[in-house]
């Protein structure tokens, strides 16, 4: 038998190579010889530095760089080094999760940091780069990544504006005297799953500006902060479009890498997929495992086990998903490519319990085992 699992992170609890591997043990219960392919899986968010730094044959870094209130953090990123390549979470650097609620203030908050890991990526030889743009603190378009990058933008005074949605007004001009020679040779892939424009309605002001800790007030002026960062950019680069989907995520950073380096703004999942090259693996299994931490309706919309499933149905390949937990609306699933899914919760228990790593590779493994030794029972019924 072979099989190939590509299972998304039980976030919390266990890492999607763990989960994996917790799988791969129960198989073996049941099928000691067979053939087993555990593979990274991840949407771009959180977990894809660790999925795919560690499921690829690549080393994580550690780096200090600006968080995004100014004070120094801690930012892991991924390396693969044999296509020189950086993979990285923009909210390692500047995330809400690093701004505590009563210091929330979109109008100074800063993606210097992001910069920051770039050029420490670029220092260690890397070229091409994976880079989620996910859960963000910072609506200042991107301006302090091209800061951090040797972009001067700058107000009328020559002098680099300050960080954060405040200083967007005030850009006069764009200079790229000082930009990182090596930029030139990069190309960034990120891993974009949102459609908004820069401004606007729909812009990154006005929809995600409230969570960020803008009142109305303050998203009308960043709004039209951003607007006139699009005017300047454009006058650097008539090709800039603050129309283009995706330019208003994580605070308009989608608008500044299109804008300012050779990047494309692509599906978190098609990126993983690629790049672990799941189709290879799966075009010989005789059956897929895929699964996240809770099955629900929404799983169906682009996330990362509905990718695994669609991938397999172009071979024409089972597929089963485990899961942490499921809601009815799971079924929706079904009609997504996943064939039959299990939680693998054996009793009632408190969510602290359930999510315990060992408690959870545990449960993974023992019906992973179950599921096998169904399989295991039906395969002379289908020999009648």
């Amino acid at each position: 038998m072979n099989v190939t699992i590509a299972i998304d992170s039980l976030k919390g609890s266990l890492s999607s190579l763990e989960a994996g591997r917790a799988i791969e043990e129960g198989i073996r219960r049941v099928y000691k010889s067979a053939s087993v392919n555990v593979r990274p899986l991840a949407d771009g968010g959180e977990g894809t530095v660790e999925a795919l730094a560690c499921g690829m044959g690549g080393r994580l870094e550690t780096v200090t760089v600006t968080g995004p209130l100014g004070a120094p953090v801690e930012c892991q990123y991924g390396i693969l080094p044999e296509s020189g390549t950086a993979i990285l979470e923009m909210s390692g650097a500047a995330g809400i999760t690093l701004v505590p609620d009563a210091e929330k203030d979109p109008m100074k908050t800063t993606t210097f940091g992001v910069g920051e890991v770039i050029r420490a990526a670029i220092q260690k030889g890397c070229r091409r780069f994976i880079v989620g743009i996910g859960g963000s603190a910072t609506n200042d378009g991107g301006t302090g990544m091209l800061q951090a990058l040797g972009y001067g933008i700058l107000d009328r005074d020559g002098k680099q504006i300050p960080p954060g949605a405040q200083g967007l007004a005030q850009i006069a001009s764009i200079s790229s005297e000082h930009v990182l020679p090596e930029l030139s040779e990069c190309t960034f892939r990120i891993a974009c799953d949102v459609n908004n424009p820069l401004c606007g309605p729909r812009g990154a002001s006005a929809v995600y500006g409230p969570q960020k800790g803008a009142d109305e007030a303050m998203i009308q002026v960043m709004d039209r902060g951003l607007a006139h960062f699009a005017e300047i950019a454009r006058k650097w680069n008539p090709k800039a479009d603050p129309e283009f989907p995706g330019t208003g995520s994580a605070g308009g950073l989608g608008f500044a890498f299109l804008t300012f380096t050779n990047a494309v703004l692509e599906s978190g999942i098609q990126i993983v997929l690629e790049e672990t090259k799941l189709r290879e693996y799966v075009k010989d299994a005789d059956l897929v495992i895929t699964g996240e931490g809770r099955l629900d309706g929404q799983t169906v919309m682009g996330k990362a086990p509905v990718g695994v499933a669609r991938i397999a149905k172009e071979f024409h390949k089972p597929v089963l998903a485990l899961s942490g937990s499921v809601t009815r609306e799971a079924t929706a699933c079904n009609d997504a490519g996943i064939d039959a899914f299990f939680p693998i919760l054996r009793s009632v228990v408190t969510l602290e319990e359930a999510m315990d790593p060992e408690n959870a590779r545990r449960n993974m493994a023992d019906t992973a085992e179950q599921v096998f030794r169904l399989i295991q029972a039906a395969q002379p019924m289908q020999a009648v």
